[in-house]
């Protein structure tokens, strides 16, 4: 997933519940990433049964693999690996320990870790084989309540001590992104910035882009 020229982490919005949803964010995913500035692509469904997303993820798959961009499903290490996954995202204290996540996904499959604003988590993280840490959420979110708010410090400390990347989240903009990129993370993690852009999603992805330039 590391990618020098690629730092924009998507994550879908939880609406895509529906058969005419998904063909809406479909047309949208394929318009952001045909920037060729996205690095990954999170599927993030909540409330849905395997079924649906299982459906979501062989509709949105292709479209990511097709422009090398890393596909990582919420939650779920195991549908993560029958489904042919880049890999999986979880938080130990919601989810499952890491550990447990990495060893359904074997060696090769990319594991994030939430860590939130602790730093013991990013450790374990790291220890418990995970391929990249996400702290946040640094803003205000209109798309998942926030449990804790950090600052940049963390960041900034991170990547003084640590090899393993980091990804910034949380009520991310263009407006406010700059700052956060520049502290040290690796990657910047949005929804709404994107999805809900007035110009469409390609618009959003060059703004997060110029906003971090």
């Amino acid at each position: 997933m590391v990618d020098d020229e690629r730092f924009i982490y998507l994550i879908s919005p939880e609406s895509v519940t529906t058969p005419a949803a998904l063909d809406v964010f479909a047309a949208k995913l394929e318009e952001a990433l045909g920037t060729d500035l996205v690095a990954a692509f999170q599927l993030r469904l909540k409330n849905v049964g395997d079924d649906w997303i299982e459906t979501a993820t062989k509709r949105l798959l292709p479209l990511c693999q097709a422009k090398d961009v890393a596909f990582i499903l919420n939650d779920r290490p195991d549908l993560a690996v029958k489904l042919g996954c880049d890999g999986a995202h979880v938080s130990a204290d919601e989810d499952m320990p890491f550990s447990k996540a990495r060893e359904i996904l074997g060696e090769d499959l990319i594991l994030g870790a939430t860590c939130r604003g602790s730093r013991d988590l990013a450790f374990e993280a790291g220890e418990e084989g995970a391929d990249y840490v996400a702290f946040g959420a640094f803003f205000p979110s209109s798309t998942k309540a926030t449990k804790s708010r950090v600052g940049l410090e963390i960041l900034e400390w991170w990547n003084e001590i640590a090899v393993l990347p980091s990804v910034a989240i949380g009520g991310l903009t263009a407006e406010n992104c700059g700052p956060v990129y520049k502290a040290g993370a690796d990657y910047i993690c949005v929804v709404s910035a994107v999805w809900d852009h007035p110009n469409g999603p390609a618009a959003g992805v060059r703004a997060l882009v110029e906003a971090c330039s």
